[in-house]
């Protein structure tokens, strides 16, 4: 069974892992990355690098985006990929292509392939972020996909309910946290010595911009910048820069000075890597920011989450989120309530064990039904 895997960005390709390790070695499988998005900008890293070092023998290389991120480039990016992908998807067929997510790279790769009858199997489907236009491309590519992998059965509802059918939607639990039981972090001194942590207390921190309202952006940027300055004088920051989204230059700036400003109490990291990131969540006192692994992810690492902004507004979230506005004094409130209640012994609603072998036996029951 031919198998393409999109990925766009160090986030989704994390989330991918434990899938594409578990098709590498089963034959029944032809695996395929398809890498395009950021893997291939050098201003967010080259990440293309770190799917090679994984040693996977086809991996396609499509780049497609622009430098700049306001919304006249990033309309310009999603249309220079639907054209990339329209010679790609003519040149290579699959039996079955994976796509995540709701980034406008994967919408825009997955546009293109409507035309030419490619088979989608669409994994983290059915969410809502309220905060990002993402919520928009996230449906596109669900009502484009012919299998659909969710992480709640919440979700498989509400995929249900869009695409107007029941079959071909599974419930997995979220792909990330696929063997969370049995990771092991790196060494703590190893940790420490290898990003200069001098032994700190960290806050784990990300910050994207809220695309669903861009006019706010330069705003939020000044707020984070603030709220941050003040955690530097009792937190190390261990800061990972925003992804490609429209006007993510502003948080990226922003941060770049704070790093200026303190050098020594700011760590600003453009690629982590999934073993390196999983570790900083283990050793981090708390995660402040917008990103999804607070929401998906930190539980499993007993972490409590200072969730800021609309960003991830209307995604289930477990009991160890507490959200704030995005104004300096609401987010240090926030980050000082959470540093007084320990660790977080609750449960992961997204989590459910054997997420990658679950998916293997319905794509041999689905290619057997082709």
């Amino acid at each position: 069974m031919r198998i393409g895997v999109l990925t766009s960005s160090r986030a989704d390709f994390g989330i991918y892992l434990p899938l594409m390790n578990q098709l590498k070695l089963d034959s029944f499988f032809k695996l395929e990355i398809i890498a395009f998005g950021t893997h291939l900008s050098q201003n967010h890293g080259f990440t293309l690098s770190d799917i090679v070092s994984k040693e996977f023998e086809c991996i396609h290389k499509i780049s497609s985006l622009i430098a700049n991120d306001d919304e006249q480039s990033i309309s310009s990016s999603y249309g220079l990929t639907v054209i990339k992908f329209s010679d790609f998807w003519q040149n290579n067929k699959f039996d079955l292509v994976f796509c995540l997510g709701d980034r406008f790279e994967m919408s825009a790769a997955v546009q293109a392939g409507i035309p030419f009858g490619v088979k989608f199997a669409h994994i983290h489907g059915g969410e809502t972020t309220l905060g990002a236009i993402d919520n928009i491309y996230r449906h596109q590519i669900t009502l484009a996909s012919s299998v659909h992998f969710t992480a709640t059965d919440l979700f498989s509802i509400k995929v249900k309910e869009l695409i107007g059918e029941t079959n071909e939607v599974y419930n997995v639990g979220a792909l990330s946290l696929d063997g969370i039981s049995k990771f092991e972090p790196l060494e703590k001194k190893l940790f420490y010595n290898k990003f200069d942590l001098s032994q700190n207390d960290f806050a784990l921190v990300t910050f994207h911009p809220e695309t669903i309202s861009p006019e706010l952006n330069k705003s939020h940027a000044n707020e984070m910048r603030m709220s941050l300055e003040k955690l530097t004088s009792f937190l190390y920051l261990v800061i990972t820069m925003p992804n490609a989204d429209t006007m993510g230059s502003i948080f990226r700036n922003e941060i770049k000075k704070l790093k200026k400003d303190f050098p020594n109490r700011v760590l600003c990291i453009e690629n982590f890597g999934k073993e390196n990131y999983f570790s900083a969540m283990h050793y981090a006192k708390l995660l402040v920011g917008n990103t999804s692994s607070g929401i998906l992810e930190a539980a499993s690492f007993g972490k409590y989450v200072v969730n800021v902004g609309d960003r991830q507004k209307g995604r289930l979230q477990s009991q160890n989120i507490y959200n704030a506005t995005f104004q300096c004094e609401s987010i240090l409130a926030a980050v000082n309530h959470v540093l007084n209640l320990g660790q977080f012994k609750g449960e992961n609603l997204y989590h459910k064990d054997g997420s990658s072998q679950r998916i293997v036996d319905v794509l041999k029951k689905y290619h057997a039904g082709i």
